[in-house]
């Protein structure tokens, strides 16, 4: 799709389509059991992705994101063996495209609860995937509820330490 010039293409892994555990990477319950069938069904495949999108010229001009609603808690849940949300440490990851390789931004605390080091907002997360592209925050709208809106609302900086200069 994107040697054919698909400008936009995502690959959604969440629904329980095939299976509790198989797509659906909430990691709520059975942690070890769910995530070692991940690694068949979405991690190598992924793998496989970003070095084909290598192998073809096109990681270059290409951002993977890979991104989720909510962070992890450090500590299984109570007779679930699973991990809670946990909207205070969170990770993601981008790919190429102009973000440098390979990098790290921010850390949590020694426990993996808090985020304690170059703490970001979700809306600091787009608003940096959407700069890649050229998107411009501060001119592009959208009309919601009779109002000119920003596409991270009022909220939302470039994070260009994460960028390659």
């Amino acid at each position: 799709m994107i040697e054919e010039g698909v400008r936009f293409v995502q690959r959604f892994n969440g629904a329980n389509t095939a299976g509790e555990g198989v797509n659906d990477r909430d990691g709520h319950t059975n942690l070890k059991e769910r995530y070692d069938r991940q690694g068949e069904v979405f991690d190598r495949p992924v793998a496989a992705l970003i070095r084909d999108l290598k192998q073809r010229g096109l990681l270059e001009d290409t951002l993977v994101v890979f991104c989720t609603e909510f962070g992890r808690m450090p500590t299984l849940q109570q007779t679930a063996g699973g991990r809670d949300h946990n909207p205070h440490g969170f990770t993601c990851w981008l790919a190429s495209a102009g973000v440098k390789a390979p990098f790290s931004y921010g850390s949590t605390d020694e426990f993996g609860f808090r985020a304690t080091e170059n703490m970001a907002e979700v809306y600091d997360f787009n608003a940096t995937v959407l700069h890649l592209p050229g998107l411009d925050l501060e001119t592009i709208t959208y009309l919601h509820n009779g109002f000119e809106r920003r596409l991270t609302d009022v909220h939302g900086h470039v994070l260009y330490d994460v960028l390659v200069s």
